[in-house]
């Protein structure tokens, strides 16, 4: 009964935090745990997802098609991962798209997992950044069915993914994702953007900022702190799509005219 009330409070659980929980009943062999866990995979109570990590299904449910969280799992592929990127977007309620692929990031991330239609990536925590602020600067700490699940914030998903936008997607997915955004905390997005130490990427949120100035109440002041820390140089909005876009002088930024122009708010 005791191992059922962990199993009720523990959708997606690992192995180390089951060993916890046997550890505070009273010392049991290694053995005894693998064969409990082999047990409730054959019984259809378990579903193991990878090596460590197990998803818990109802009675009477089907262990071949019950739904798993995927925000959980990914909370769980390492000990100290974070939601991120798209995924971050995702967890708030603030993506365009739903996508069938998480991102987390971590200190040691472990390998890509494949679970039923989902795919899930560790990144290592981005290298400017000091390994204190990398774990822990506006990074929110969430319930999602009783289990804590750490997120990066609003304001470090939104510089993160103008950082890799080849993690979120598309220009359209990025801006409208965005876009669904009513309030940044402008001065956390300035600290952050200082963290990372990058010129493109403070180029392009200030690009963002200024294109939004109204409706975010973006003033100048908040401007010329990203305007002074753009490249000396023109940068191109995404490095690895060097396509021609439109130059904007004031960032030294090379925009797709897409982006310039938010082309997908055309009526078709």
């Amino acid at each position: 009964m005791r191992l059922e009330h962990f199993f009720n409070r523990h959708p997606v659980f690992t192995g180390d935090e089951l060993a916890a929980f046997l550890a505070s009943e009273g010392p049991r062999n290694v053995r005894t745990q693998d064969a409990l866990l082999l047990y409730h995979v054959k019984s259809g109570r378990l579903v193991r997802v990878r090596r460590g990590l197990y998803a818990v299904v109802p009675p009477g449910a089907s262990s071949e098609s019950y739904p798993v969280d995927p925000f959980l799992l990914a909370s769980r592929m390492t000990k100290d991962a974070v939601l991120a990127y798209h995924t971050a977007l995702e967890f708030h309620g603030k993506a365009y798209s739903v996508y069938e692929h998480f991102t987390y990031l971590a200190a040691a991330p472990a390998r890509p997992v494949s679970f039923r239609s989902y795919q899930f990536k560790g990144l290592r925590f981005p290298r400017p950044l000091a390994p204190e602020v990398a774990a822990s600067f506006d990074v929110v700490k969430a319930d999602r069915a009783g289990l804590e699940v750490r997120v990066t914030g609003l304001e470090r998903t939104f510089v993160d993914v103008l950082h890799r936008p080849d993690l979120t997607g598309s220009w359209e997915e990025i801006w409208r994702s965005l876009e669904s955004v009513a309030f940044f905390d402008l001065d956390k997005v300035a600290v952050y953007v200082q963290h990372l130490g990058n010129a493109t990427t403070a180029a392009k949120v200030g690009f963002f900022l200024e294109q939004h100035r109204e409706g975010l109440m973006v003033d100048e002041a908040h401007l010329k702190v990203f305007r002074d820390l753009r490249p000396q140089r023109p940068h191109y909005l995404e490095r690895r799509r060097r396509n021609a876009g439109r130059f904007v002088a004031a960032w030294n930024l090379v925009v797709p005219q897409e982006v310039y122009d938010r082309t997908w708010e055309e009526p078709s």
